[in-house]
């Protein structure tokens, strides 16, 4: 069984003590705790380890063209656009389908434009937003601008 410790703040300020970024005030009470205690003055001495090791260590950054997302080969570029093409033109189809069962069903015709102003709405909205982002793309400076 571990052995227990009487402390009376938070595992945070541990770690806060490790990093330096403690007030005074707190820096000073965690520093006499640590003096007397085993088992918070190893569970820093681990803290401080574990951050030797973590800030020593070295990653290999991947190549430029390992971070762009964008179909690299001629026929998987034309694939991307087929496949997006037939996506908007099935969508276009379906919701126009959708739309001439929803209108010439019977109903009260104010409970089927309530019905339509919500999804409505939200589709103008993406739409004005899908508009200024595309006229936003021709002057963007920055849109060739890897990683």
């Amino acid at each position: 069984m571990p052995e227990a410790c009487g402390r009376r703040f938070d595992e945070a300020l541990l770690s806060g003590f490790v990093d330096g970024v403690l007030t005074q005030a707190d820096e000073q009470r965690v520093r006499v705790h640590v003096e007397d205690c085993a088992v918070c003055r190893r569970e820093v001495e681990e803290m401080s380890r574990l951050k030797e090791v973590t800030m020593s260590s070295h990653f290999r950054m991947p190549a430029d063209d390992q971070w762009s997302e964008a179909p690299r080969g001629g026929t998987s570029r034309l694939a991307f656009g087929v496949g997006w093409l037939l996506i908007a033109v099935w969508l276009v189809g379906v919701t126009a389908f959708g739309l001439w069962q929803f209108w010439t069903s019977g109903g009260p015709i104010l409970g089927k434009l309530m019905a339509v102003a919500f999804p409505s709405g939200i589709a103008l909205l993406l739409l004005s937003v899908l508009i200024d982002r595309l006229r936003a793309m021709r002057t963007d400076r920055y849109r060739r601008v890897q990683k």
